[in-house]
């Protein structure tokens, strides 16, 4: 088992914000695969448009979805049943999102108090999901799959957003910003999600015998990130496609990635592991990390 397992954002992150490419990411792949290093799928994405993307990235670990609102864990990954999970066709999930009905209920009330047009997934049709992300019709017919998470348009002054915002909280669920849309949600996050799985890999390893000390790392770039972020011991925020970085994510030990996107993931997640080589390698201890 590991040392480390990574989680990590996909949209401008793992994957190009424009293509939805990994190929700059590939030689930090083959690394962490050579490492026997989980990789965690984390993403705002929907069940149904990341399981084609883990075929193509021959991807076995967990994945989380839909902002943190379930963890799909592939049957047999753990010896021991999972707390609060059900049989889902090959995996356990374990849900923690609010009803994607209900969220458009909601939306549809905030929409009628603020008197602003709120355009939500649901609202769209397939070819103007395609105009605003850029995805292949198939790919959009699978981003429509939505099934705790609605992603919404607002085209409106700063202090009509802000109030949009508010009325979510109000009504006891929460949102987020990703890095095309707002996100109505239950009270779920990435953080939480990723928490859930962290717990469970330090149990599979207490049933080996091995040490209680895996550190997570965790790579993102959009406010929706920043609660994964905040939950790993290595934090890694990636560069925006105008090479900016968020700048609503500013925590201690961020590690800001060399690079926009993929190459950026790519850069950051090898210069770590190059840097942990390092630390442990022959006449160097383990214990005299950097910090």
């Amino acid at each position: 088992m590991s040392r480390y397992i990574l989680f990590t954002d996909l949209d401008g992150c793992l994957l190009d914000n424009d293509t939805y490419a990994f190929d700059e990411a590939r030689p930090a792949l083959a690394a962490l695969r050579a490492e026997h290093i989980p990789v965690i799928l984390v993403s705002g994405k929907t069940r149904a448009e990341i399981e084609p993307l883990r075929e193509r990235l021959d991807h076995h670990h967990p994945f989380i979805v839909e902002n943190g609102a379930a963890v799909f864990v592939p049957l047999n990954t753990f010896d021991f049943p999972l707390e609060r999970s059900r049989r889902r066709s090959s995996y356990h999930s374990i849900e923690l999102g609010t009803p994607y009905a209900l969220l458009r209920d909601v939306l549809r009330q905030i929409e009628d108090t603020v008197g602003t047009p709120l355009r939500g997934f649901g609202d769209l049709s397939v070819d103007e999901v395609m105009a605003n992300t850029g995805l292949s019709r198939e790919d959009a017919l699978r981003a429509m799959l939505r099934e705790f998470d609605e992603p919404f348009l607002v085209n409106a002054p700063q202090k009509l957003i802000e109030e949009v915002c508010r009325q979510i909280v109000r009504r006891g669920l929460s949102w987020t910003r990703g890095g095309r849309f707002f996100h109505l949600m239950g009270n779920n996050d990435k953080g939480r999600a990723a928490e859930i799985l962290l717990r469970c890999y330090k149990r599979q390893g207490r049933l080996a015998d091995l040490p209680d000390d895996i550190e997570t790392i965790g790579l993102g770039d959009s406010l929706n990130d920043l609660p994964l972020l905040l939950t790993v011991d290595h934090p890694i925020l990636v560069q925006k496609p105008d090479g900016s970085y968020d700048p609503d994510i500013n925590i201690p030990n961020l590690i800001r990635a060399p690079g926009i996107g993929p190459t950026g993931w790519n850069r950051a997640v090898l210069d770590l592991l190059n840097q942990t080589s390092e630390e442990t390698s022959p006449g160097r201890s383990a214990n005299s990390r950097a910090t």
